[in-house]
């Protein structure tokens, strides 16, 4: 299993729009890097969802079908995500930025790639550090991974 990140702009699709539909196809993406990323996705491979306005990490989704033809864009394709469970509280960018495991992140690197790809590290990192955020309202120096 392989793990990503996706970015959306809120105000134009939203993480509750996607846990209200349940399942979408992740369409309009363009650049040619994030395209070959929705290309290595697989059945299975978990993505968080991403508030770029907001740079803000506040949901899981599941990779439901692979890629195939974007139907909104020309030449290029899209995959299939269902809503698997809301974070345990969004994780800033901030936050993200502090943990060693994102040091050297296509996330932090890249910051207009839309179609991220994670390390394990970064996975587990991102999903203990919006658990601690849940617990305690926020993290304090000494809560890193």
């Amino acid at each position: 299993m392989a793990y990503w990140l996706l970015k959306t702009e809120p105000s134009a699709y939203a993480w509750d729009d996607l846990a209200r539909e349940g399942t979408t196809a992740w369409t309009g993406v363009s650049n040619p890097q994030a395209q070959a990323n929705l290309r290595a996705m697989q059945v299975g491979d978990r993505a968080v969802i991403y508030h770029s306005g907001e740079k803000r990490a506040v949901g899981v989704a599941v990779v439901v079908r692979i890629a195939y033809p974007d139907p909104t864009g020309d030449g290029t394709v899209c995959v299939d995500v269902r809503a698997a469970e809301p974070l345990p509280a969004p994780v800033p960018l901030e936050a993200l930025k502090q943990e060693p495991a994102f040091e050297g992140s296509a996330l932090l690197r890249q910051g207009r790639l839309s179609v991220v790809p994670l390390s394990p590290a970064e996975w587990r990192d991102l999903v203990g550090v919006a658990e601690i955020i849940a617990k305690t309202g926020g993290l304090r120096a000494d809560e890193r991974f």
